[in-house]
């Protein structure tokens, strides 16, 4: 049974993130379900130590998941967070919204990126941060991005929360409940991606490997590339196009 979420809503800090795992670390018993979302941060993060954009208007929020034994692994909790994202949107905007996912975790809007999500283990907890642009989105060099006001007016950023802690709490029962593959299937249903589609991998070290999609990992939902020789590389992190 999910719980009913709970949200604190401030004005600025540093990192909601940061805040959720501070107060974990001092045993202050947060329960699962707490939302904490910030109108504004100043030392926000994205995956591989990018700096988090501080739009004015956009959703900043984090979130903890307890650890139980036997669950899915963790890092896969970024598919959870995709798909309440893509739900909480899709909801505002109605299910005819151009709205897709990309492996990992991206949630793309007319093919632009709309969203962000940083999962942080913290004993025994995963605190799981997300952005979504709202009102705007950062121009960055490498790729497209989108705001949900570029197609329609944003929502209340109070409403919005509710609607995204909603979603995450019915993706997270599932995810517990219904194992890892019924996630991962949710995730394939309404992804760009398709058996055979052309891929290339982006590594942190500046490396590219290019192939094929094969699929996605039942175990963790680690990406499947097939290489032009016809063997497969199991990639579990890096960015892909």
């Amino acid at each position: 049974m999910s719980l009913t979420p709970v949200i604190t809503l401030v004005e600025e800090t540093g990192s909601t993130n940061a805040d959720l795992a501070a107060a974990i670390r001092a045993g202050e018993g947060l329960p699962e379900g707490h939302w904490r979302v910030a109108r504004r941060q100043s030392a926000g993060r994205g995956r591989q130590g990018r700096e988090w954009f501080d739009g004015a208007g956009n959703f900043m929020g984090s979130t903890a998941v307890m650890l139980g034994e036997g669950g899915p692994p963790p890092a896969s909790l970024s598919f959870v967070a995709a798909l309440a994202v893509r739900d909480a949107v899709a909801e505002v905007l109605g299910e005819g919204a151009s709205l897709t996912l990309k492996w990992p975790n991206d949630v793309l809007l007319d093919g632009g990126k709309l969203s962000g999500i940083l999962l942080e283990m913290v004993r025994g907890a995963i605190v799981v941060g997300i952005g979504v642009n709202l009102a705007r989105a950062p121009q960055l060099p490498d790729r497209k991005t989108a705001a949900l006001a570029d197609v329609a007016p944003p929502p209340a950023l109070e409403d919005f929360a509710r609607g995204l802690a909603s979603h995450f709490a019915h993706r997270l029962a599932s995810w517990r409940r219904d194992g890892l593959g019924a996630t991962l299937q949710a995730f394939l249903a309404v992804s760009i991606h398709a058996q055979g589609s052309a891929l290339t991998v982006h590594d942190t070290d500046g490396s590219r490997l290019s192939g094929t999609f094969a699929g996605l990992e039942e175990s963790d939902g680690a990406l499947r590339l097939r290489l032009a020789d016809g063997s497969e590389r199991v990639i579990r992190a890096g960015d892909i196009s």
